[in-house]
């Protein structure tokens, strides 16, 4: 093999840039962002190693415990072959050192394994006559993959979660019991896979963000979160993984590794990319994604930096990560929600109800018309007046006769930008409920008071701090946990409100820029006739 042939293998166009998605476990990161988590990665060794570059180094150990396309491993044997020219000037033996000692890989599935190994090897068994490398002996080389079974416990595998009756399937499928994750004990299960005590200087990946076995996309649970801790408790020099963002305000079931990772210290950089497709063209995250540095050695502020349409939104900022229960993703509204915070008022997560407000699902069978009913109940749902019999109503029963302010528990829409964050309230009258569709965002004595919530609501400036906490589409009563809940006796405007918080003309911009205008004489109202037959 001659320099030549070695350096063709990178020529363009790259066919890891043009492979397909396979699934939402295997979104592959397309070279270009694993080009920059490379860089960031190598910037910090610089830092913290006077200058040293990180690709001369002949030591250092790197892990990819969730490898699909092999694109992580394959730029960091093409960087390292480069570093390493001076120190080990035959090719061949270079290559080598860097594939036998340095660069280890797990594959999530068999696919994936075969095709990492094609990416680095250049060849589907690292011991093939086609194999760059001439140092294994076996066909897997250091890309492992064996399948995995769960651990079924009342039904659920007991490391990730899955469900058993969609996932226990049989040996003609694959289990997605991915090796990583599946032990009690990490450390041991790296001796057994790779035949030494293994430590790693750098962990770094794009883990499978979801097991999808059964909720079609709705009900699945995260398990990125899984990888990352596995991997700290490997206690790395430093780790990268990119996962999507929506950790930092939400998620199902990601809680307890929030609060972990926003305490956690050793956090030294996050770079977020919120806008849809922007970070993985063609793929739809809600949320965004994300690419973070964790450093063992660091014990400080996190650099915080956001990507829009490939350039960066302002300075990187450097901030402690816990000032709040939630990730404020953007540096510019952190001042913003400093100074709402400091006046320590209640805030609308009092105020607002949780899901299912009357107790009526969202498939609730309504009436069109009220003909026949001895109490009849006009109802909102789905977007739309019904009507049923008063006496279905068993759950916040004395809301019924009270104004109300309606808001969709889910807002959002197909696009990469949202802009709204909440939908337009809805002034409902005494004698309405209405289903799941709707959280029921306030009740009031007057349609004074109901009209001035309603339009309250519509401001930017509430919605501005909505979207702080929003990361999906979901509207939960949770998203509302940084709008203050002041009185509505008087009619809100975002310039009282700026006026109220003290806000700079920087800052007001900001919130305009980002928040979309309602029209504030459209929002809706239930005080019409809604089909009645009486």
């Amino acid at each position: 093999m001659s320099e030549a042939d070695f350096a063709l293998r990178g020529r363009n166009p790259d066919v890891l840039s043009c492979i397909a998605n396979l699934s939402n476990d295997e979104v592959f990161t397309p070279p270009e962002f694993a080009h920059r988590m490379l860089d960031t990665l190598a910037q910090a060794w610089a830092r913290d190693h006077d200058g040293a570059n990180l690709w001369a180094n002949a030591q250092v150990r790197f892990l990819d415990p969730c490898t699909k396309s092999g694109i992580f491993l394959r730029e960091i044997t093409r960087r390292l072959t480069e570093g390493l020219a001076e120190q080990i000037p035959d090719l061949q033996t270079r290559v080598d050192h860097i594939l036998t000692r340095q660069v280890y890989g797990i594959g999530i599935t068999e696919l994936t394994a075969m095709l990492a190994r094609r990416s680095v090897y250049c060849s589907r068994h690292a011991n093939g006559e086609h194999s760059v490398t001439k140092g294994f002996n076996t066909s897997d080389g250091h890309i492992w993959f064996e399948r995995v079974e769960h651990t079924w416990e009342n039904g659920r595998c007991t490391f990730c979660k899955a469900g058993q009756g969609s996932l226990d399937r049989g040996d003609d499928r694959e289990s997605h019991a991915y090796a990583f994750i599946h032990t009690d004990d990490i450390k041991a299960r790296m001796t057994a896979l790779f035949g030494d005590d293994m430590q790693f200087d750098v962990i770094i990946g794009n883990p499978p963000y979801q097991l999808d076995d059964g909720g079609y996309g709705q009900s699945a649970a995260p398990i990125y979160q899984l990888f990352v801790e596995k991997a700290l408790q490997l206690d790395p020099h430093y780790a990268v993984f990119v996962t999507p963002s929506r950790w930092m305000a939400g998620g199902k079931g990601l809680n307890k590794y929030r609060e972990t990772m926003l305490a956690d210290k050793r956090l030294r950089a996050i770079v977020d990319y919120p806008k849809l497709y922007e970070g993985f063209p063609g793929v739809k995250i809600r949320g965004g994604i994300s690419y973070f540095l964790w450093d063992r050695g660091h014990n400080g502020p996190c650099a915080v930096q956001t990507i829009w349409d490939g350039e960066p939104t302002g300075p990187t900022v450097e901030r402690y990560l816990d000032a709040y229960d939630v990730l404020v993703r953007r540096n510019e509204a952190v001042s913003i929600l400093d100074k709402v915070r400091a006046k320590k008022e209640t805030t609308l997560d009092q105020r607002v109800s949780s899901r299912k407000p009357f107790g009526l699902a969202t498939n609730f069978k309504f009436k069109k018309t009220n003909k026949g009913m001895s109490d009849p109940l006009k109802l909102h749902a789905n977007q739309q007046f019904g009507w049923t019999e008063r006496s279905i109503i068993t759950v916040n029963d004395g809301l019924i006769d009270r104004w109300k302010v309606l808001m969709t528990a889910v807002q959002g829409t197909s696009a990469a930008i949202e802009t709204k964050f909440l939908s337009k309230p809805i002034v409902a009258e005494p004698g309405t409920a209405c289903t799941e569709t709707y959280l029921v965002a306030g009740h009031f004595d007057t349609e004074a008071e109901a009209t001035n919530y309603a339009r309250y609501l519509s401001t930017r400036f509430v919605r501005f701090l909505v979207s702080l906490r929003k990361a999906t589409q979901h509207a939960t009563r949770d998203v509302y946990k940084f709008v203050p809940d002041l009185t509505y006796d008087e009619a809100w405007t975002d310039e009282k409100l700026y006026k109220r918080y003290g806000l700079s003309d920087e800052e007001i911009a900001f919130i305009e820029s980002q928040v979309a205008a309602h029209n504030m004489d459209l929002f809706e109202t239930m005080a019409d006739d809604g089909g009645t037959d009486e």
